[in-house]
């Protein structure tokens, strides 16, 4: 058993519970650096934090040190698209080609938004990905070129399948083409800036210092059912998009400036839990409304639902949300929606019980690559046993 570090922060003692996990995941599995915040009712119940940020500097985490949450930053930017959908600047059975003429090609002219929203579209990975220049996921005008020009995978609609990268420049080209602003400006003054949040999706270089390293990357073959995918199959070509050469390195200042958005968000626990607050009290909180209760609900409303075929694993997905899969062991209750990340962070919004929860950690859990992270589920778990 690893030795403790010592735990900072505080907790509602209804919720010594969580403490006592986030402990363990110290003592019991292997945790480097992390942070967890959980609201209630949009008041705070759990703000700790412990560990190292850098372990070869011996630099600690402090309460609003920021790591790179992986897939955890799609959440964040669902909601966004969201906002837009509120203010009836995107209609979510729009074909996609409205906002952005150049996506027709290749037959796409009749995906919805609700399609690419809902990971139907059929465009996991990139037509020429073999050919693509070192570093090219952090040029937003080749992937977004790149992606208009891609044939899609399957009849769009018919099935699901994770755009495990892709997603992020799919949705976040739409929310550029109708607003004008990249998606990391409109997140910041929109969502991250009002609602007192720590969140960047592309970080300015002042901020680096606060942002931990992170020990290992999301690669190596293991999916989401542990095998080892053929290098040409769909699981392949689509995780692909997140490694070196492509995509460079994620403890690089050039990844950190990008905009990556289905891969590349910062954040502290604090930084989710606040964004994801909003959310569990129908859209508002803290006198911020990102969108009205109705739209929240058709946001999380199950859109697809059983084998995905990028995950080759059953999934649950509503318009950018991840929802529990019951038979994978998730602890969260059933009506939670979030995102979570590749190695282990999850954020997600509970509106039943009014719940909002984030979880960042830089030591990443190889055990698959959406697959419950047995330190976040076990820090649901505490959260959920509290409240029974």
């Amino acid at each position: 058993m690893a030795d403790v570090p010592t735990i900072h922060g505080t907790v509602d003692p209804r919720f010594e519970g969580v403490r006592e996990a986030f402990a363990r995941n110290f003592a019991e599995a292997d945790e480097l650096g992390a942070s967890v915040y959980v609201m209630v009712d949009g008041e705070a119940v759990v703000d700790l934090w412990g560990g190292l940020a850098d372990q070869e500097s011996g630099r600690p985490w402090e309460r609003d040190t920021l790591v790179n949450v992986w897939s955890s930053t799609k959440g964040v930017l669902a909601t966004a698209a969201h906002m837009l959908v509120d203010r009836g600047l995107i209609d979510i059975d729009a074909p996609v080609a409205r906002y952005w003429p150049e996506f027709a090609q290749q037959g796409k002219g009749g995906i919805t938004v609700r399609w690419l929203m809902s990971h139907q579209a059929g465009l996991p990975a990139v037509d020429g990905d073999d050919e693509l220049p070192a570093l090219a996921c952090q040029d937003w005008e080749l992937m977004t070129r790149a992606l208009a020009a891609t044939k899609p995978q399957w009849e769009p609609g018919t099935k699901h399948g994770y755009h495990t990268v892709t997603f992020g420049w799919l949705v976040g080209e739409l929310i550029r083409r109708v607003t004008g602003e990249t998606p990391g400006d409109f997140i910041r003054r929109e969502i991250a800036e009002p609602l007192g949040a720590p969140f960047y999706l592309g970080v300015p270089d002042e901020v680096h210092p606060q942002i931990a390293t992170l020990e290992a990357q999301p690669v190596g073959g293991s999916t989401a059912s542990g095998f080892t995918p053929n290098p040409q199959s769909l699981t392949a070509r689509s995780i692909l998009l997140s490694t070196p050469p492509l995509a460079g390195h994620p403890n690089s200042a050039g990844w950190r400036r990008a905009q990556m958005p289905g891969m590349n968000g910062h954040a502290s626990a604090r930084g989710m839990a606040r964004i994801y607050s909003a959310l569990s009290l129908g859209g508002s909180a803290h006198g911020v409304t990102l969108m009205r209760p109705e739209t929240l609900d058709r946001a999380h409303t199950i859109q697809a639902e059983g084998p995905d075929a990028v995950l080759i694993m059953k999934t649950r997905r509503s318009l950018g949300y991840m929802h529990p899969v019951m038979e994978t062991g998730d602890r969260r209750g059933p009506d939670a929606f979030g995102h979570n990340g590749a190695g282990g962070s999850m954020a997600f919004a509970d509106r039943t019980h009014r719940i909002a929860f984030g979880y960042v950690m830089n030591r990443m859990w190889q055990g698959g690559l959406m697959t419950p992270d047995p330190r976040a589920q076990r820090l649901a778990g505490a959260v959920y046993a509290a409240l029974a």
